[in-house]
């Protein structure tokens, strides 16, 4: 039986360049889609998919996420003495206790997988969980929660991973695929950035992971790999080299690439719209700004 997953990493440290000037002051990672920060929603799949132990990669200029995840008490008095219990549970709900969270920096930008490596001595010789806040995937059941399910039948590594357009293999990590079943597959090989033209398949890796601690011990050897850092994806392959097997899961849920603009306000609009208190005016402006096709001035 594969051993129980209670702790995540998660990678924090770039500096969301794509945002700019909003990245300027304000970490990427808190900004908000809807009302919640991007953060927020990788710790809440996290916590529904039964991680205890949460463990932040973080850089110099991260102090405002660091913070958010402290208790306000004075917030949470007038919340309490105005009697705005909603929001009060609202704001609780986004309180980590004391011990649960940890934070490690990185100090150079070297990468995912040195990102990863960063914090081997919190995990230790345990399994763990990889998520990346930018990926915000929305199902019924949260993606994390599906693949430690299906982990704990498999065990070895286990990668999300959904299928992409060809000439869009370049912007991931590949799976070369060997056994297919159902939403499982067996991975033979991962390449990180191939061109399409050399691309195994189109399964791409998604942010969220599930690895064995011989990954860490693979990203000991601090090797170079595609656009000279060091790869996540070059240690798992290393895994597979050596006879662990690594699977793919074909999660249930739609992806969000939020460390982009445009899939951004993709995951803005999908998420708004699912929501009862602003679905109506929401869609009603949609339709509006798409029949008279108005853009701000």
């Amino acid at each position: 039986m594969a051993r129980k997953v209670t702790k995540a990493i998660f990678p924090v440290a770039g500096m969301g360049t794509r945002f700019l000037p909003a990245t300027k002051s304000v970490p990427k990672e808190i900004m908000t889609l809807v009302d919640r920060p991007l953060v927020q929603y990788a710790i809440d799949e996290a916590r529904a998919a039964g991680i205890t132990e949460f463990i932040f990669v973080t850089s110099r200029g991260k102090s405002a996420l660091e913070d958010y995840f402290d208790h306000n008490q004075i917030l949470e008095q007038t919340l309490k003495d105005k009697g705005k219990d909603d929001l009060l549970a609202t704001l609780e709900a986004t309180n980590m206790e004391s011990g649960a969270i940890a934070y490690i920096r990185q100090h150079k930008a070297l990468g995912l997988g040195h990102a990863v490596w960063c914090a081997r001595r919190l995990i230790g010789d345990e399994p763990f969980a990889v998520m990346l806040p930018d990926d915000v995937i929305a199902g019924q059941k949260p993606c994390l929660q599906q693949m430690i399910e299906a982990y704990e039948e498999t065990g070895g590594n286990m990668v999300a991973t959904m299928e992409v357009p060809s000439e869009k293999t370049s912007s991931y990590g590949v799976l070369d695929v060997g056994d297919n079943i159902g939403q499982v597959v067996r991975a033979r090989g991962m390449v990180e950035k191939p061109k399409p033209d050399e691309a195994p398949s189109n399964l791409a890796v998604i942010g969220r992971y599930v690895l064995r601690p011989s990954v860490l011990y693979n990203l000991n050897q601090n090797k170079l790999g595609s656009g000279g850092e060091i790869q996540l994806t070059d240690a798992i392959a290393e895994d597979i080299r050596n006879g662990v097997p690594v699977f793919g899961y074909k999660f249930d849920g739609q992806r969000f690439d939020c460390g982009s603009k445009a899939g951004f306000l993709q995951a803005t609009v999908a998420f708004a719209l699912a929501r009862e208190d602003l679905r109506d005016d929401l869609r009603q402006y949609l339709h509006d700004v798409v029949a008279t096709g108005q853009a701000a001035q």
